[in-house]
């Protein structure tokens, strides 16, 4: 904005760039747009946006080929017409165009205006209407230029530059005016009207500046000097500011107490505080360059946030500071010196000067480290029965410290150390002299071992050992002679105990080496069931292997370890082989062995029923025998049983399974010789005996055990020749008797072969 004719430009402007802005308006208030010409012949160097105005560079400028641009600007309403002007007046009656009181023309701010004149008649009919004729002439003025307008400077403001290796005589600046008045311009005589202290003169023709002097003789670092065209006034006058550029050609130089110095070494312990301040490194910086050229930046190269430099950045000259940043860092352990690289680059200058010191820190070692194990945790095993003093494991602490600081003892502690020692140099961990182990009493061990250096300081690591099982007890059966009872179908079990701790030392097989009959049984090898072979299913088949009745067959059975060196051990079982038998009493007391109540009961109500059927018989005989008032008992006692009447005995089968328990069997004599007369009187029958208890349950020793007594109840029934009458009191009681030995049998046998199952 402002006076385009007043316009200056740089050379170096980018192209694209906006560089003005016109303004215009319509006096109608019609929108206007703008443009732009150029003479004929000259290269359009701008091009202008028509509805904002805005004017953008659009070829390169070069003041040495063209120092100065014509263009012309044109304003047109929306109808395109030029704008009308305001600066003039007409006499409605003699038509004399005027300039309006009060306005001028300026041929520098606008050379044409077009002014547009209206003649009116004085009006009449004209086909019987009343109309005005009129008739439009655009006028354009020209304005002529007059010398009313000053010089003007061209690219201000100006700078110069002295340099230090300038000498008298070398071209500062040059400045351009040109005359207001561009239609008639007079020719610019330039001079310094102040501020050059002798040391500049200027050219007055060509408006360039000088140098008088070398550089060192100038007092000062900036010159402004005062520069206008010769007969105008002060408004033409412009300033060129001129400084005095030192060059850079001198890089930052280290200096020590001795001088300028590329090295630095300091003695220092380990882990110094934070914040300290390197008291034992004296450095100092310089540039001999002034302003720009002399400002730099300093840099500490080296392991990361371990030191830090102050300042970081100078002017001319600094005291240089270093300061700790990371204590933990500089470790003797890790590093027993530390080398850092300092470095001074300019900043501002386009030779980015820079230069390097060494600084190299030796440090000393101080007891900042406890002793550490080489594990968190030792584990170790041994031989159970190994003699005392034998090696369990070895455990290392190391101190990173050195001298006597790295010395390390150690010493171990804890519930579980009584049976160990450790040498204190080697970490050797050995079991006491009169130390016994034995897995079987104990077979795991923890305790801490300690690890201290000269000063105190420790660190703590746990062992474990494991005392591990060593083959040294052999298989044991309870008995090494055994029996069993064995019923069809189901095994029979063994078992011997090996009391070594661990697998496979007490992991036992089995295996029959002997039976007699042979090739009878099978043996389960991990668990010591013995059962007959498939094909024997009846008692029938086992009738047949063997001719005893008794069915009682032998069979060796050895027990044998896993351990190595293997022991073994044998014991001899007899097997009583019998059937099952589907009986619903043994099965009502095996469902009841777990409840011994339910079975007592039933027991009682039993005999209850049976004393009160007995007392029932008893009387019902006893009124008879009233009522009837006579005995006979000679013709019921004379009279003989028949032929096939069979003397009988109730014989319990004990042994069996819990379906035949219980249950009582007839012995039939017919097979027995005899005397076939009924005359003859018939042999008393043997009385039954007393039923044979199973063999003894084995006790397996338990000291906190109490062994139990077995209460046994026998009786015996038989039957009697006796007078009919006496037979029904005899019989009568004589069945109630046997239903009580009976029952009382049955609790036996239960008892025991609950004791059989408790032992087992």
């Amino acid at each position: 904005n402002g006076n385009l004719a007043l316009f200056s430009i740089s050379e170096d402007t980018s192209v694209g760039t906006h560089v003005y802005t016109l303004n215009g308006s319509d006096p109608e208030g019609e929108p206007v747009t703008f443009g732009m010409t150029f003479d004929k012949g000259s290269r359009d160097y701008f091009s202008v946006e028509p509805k904002s105005g805005n004017m953008t560079l659009i070829q390169t400028l070069d003041r040495e080929v063209q120092d100065e641009i014509v263009a012309f600007v044109t304003i047109t309403d929306g109808r395109n017409k030029s704008t009308p002007s305001t600066k003039f007046t007409i006499d409605g009656h003699s038509g004399v165009l005027r300039i309006r009181a009060g306005e001028s023309l300026d041929y520098e701010l606008s050379r044409t205006h077009f002014v547009t004149v209206v003649a009116k008649d004085g009006g009449g009919k004209y086909h019987g209407k009343y109309q005005v004729m009129t008739s439009t002439a655009i006028i354009t003025i020209n304005v002529l230029d007059t010398q009313d307008s000053p010089p003007v400077f061209v690219g201000t403001p100006y700078f110069g530059f002295v340099y230090e290796v300038s000498v008298p005589g070398s071209e500062i600046f040059t400045v351009f005016a040109k005359d207001g008045d561009q239609n008639n311009p007079n020719a610019m005589h330039y001079s310094i009207l102040s501020g050059s202290d002798g040391f500049f003169i200027i050219n007055s023709s060509s408006g360039c500046i000088s140098l008088t002097s070398f550089p060192v003789q100038l007092k000062n670092e900036l010159y402004e000097l005062k520069v206008g065209p010769d007969g105008f006034s002060d408004y033409s006058v412009t300033t060129v500011t001129i400084r005095v550029v030192d060059l850079n050609n001198h890089p930052p130089t280290f200096y020590g107490e001795n001088g300028q110095q590329n090295r630095f070494e300091l003695t220092m312990y380990e882990h110094p505080p934070e914040g300290e301040i390197l008291r034992g490194l004296k450095i100092t910086v310089n540039d001999s360059d002034q302003g720009a050229n002399a400002k730099f930046r300093l840099l500490l190269v080296g392991p990361s946030r371990v030191l830090r430099v102050v300042p970081q950045t100078v002017l001319n000259e600094a005291q240089v500071t270093i300061i700790v940043e990371n204590s933990s860092a500089i470790d003797y352990e890790k590093y027993q010196f530390l080398t850092f690289k300092l470095l001074a680059v300019e900043i501002d200058t386009p030779e980015r000067f820079s230069a390097t010191a060494d600084i190299v820190i030796d440090l000393l070692d101080t007891n900042d480290n406890v002793p550490k194990f080489s594990s968190e945790f030792y584990i170790a095993r041994i031989p159970e029965n190994s003699p005392g003093g034998s090696n369990v494991v070895s455990v290392t602490a190391t101190d990173p410290d050195s001298g006597l600081w790295g010395e390390v003892k150690y010493s171990i502690y804890g519930s579980g150390a009584d049976l160990f020692l450790i040498h204190p140099t080697s970490g050797i961990i050995y079991t006491q002299p009169w130390a016994s182990l034995d897995a079987e009493v104990k077979s795991k061990y923890n305790f801490y071992v300690k690890a201290e250096d000269t000063e105190g300081k420790y660190s703590l690591a746990e062992v474990f050992v494991t005392v591990l099982d060593q083959n040294d007890h052999p298989p044991e059966f309870n008995q090494n002679f055994l029996e069993r009872t064995m019923i069809i179908g189901a095994p029979v079990k063994i078992e011997a105990v090996d009391e070594d701790a661990e697998e496979p030392n007490n992991l036992i097989e089995y295996s029959i080496m002997k039976a007699d009959p042979e090739n009878i049984f099978d043996i389960n090898t991990s668990t010591g069931e013995i059962k007959l072979k498939p094909y024997i299913r009846s008692m029938e088949i086992v009738q047949n292997i063997t001719k005893q009745k008794d069915c009682r067959w032998s069979v060796v059975v050895q027990a044998r370890d896993r351990g190595s060196p293997s022991f073994s051990t044998t014991a001899v079982v007899k097997i009583h082989i019998t059937e099952a038998v589907s009986r619903p009493m043994a099965a009502f007391l095996m469902q009841s062995r777990d409840n011994p109540m339910k079975a007592l009961g039933l027991t009682i109500s039993i005999i209850t029923v049976i004393v009160l059927v007995t007392v029932m018989i008893s009387t019902i005989m006893y009124f008879r025998n009233t009522k009837s008032n006579r005995i006979t008992p000679a013709r019921r006692i004379i009279r003989r049983r028949p032929k096939e009447q069979r003397s009988w005995t109730f014989r319990p089968r004990f042994g069996q399974s819990d379906q035949s328990f219980g249950k009582f069997f007839i012995d039939d004599d017919s097979s027995d010789n005899h005397n076939t007369n009924n005359s003859s009187p018939r042999a008393k029958p043997p009385a039954p005996s007393a039923p044979v208890l199973p063999p003894p349950a084995p006790v397996h020793s338990r000291p906190s055990e109490r062994l139990r007594s077995v209460p046994t109840v026998s009786g015996s029934m038989a039957s009697r020749n006796t007078s009919r009458s006496s037979s029904w009191k005899t019989n009568g009681s004589g069945i109630s008797s046997a239903l009580v030995s009976e029952l009382k049998m049955r609790i036996e046998q239960k008892i025991n072969e609950a004791n059989q199952g408790y032992y087992y």
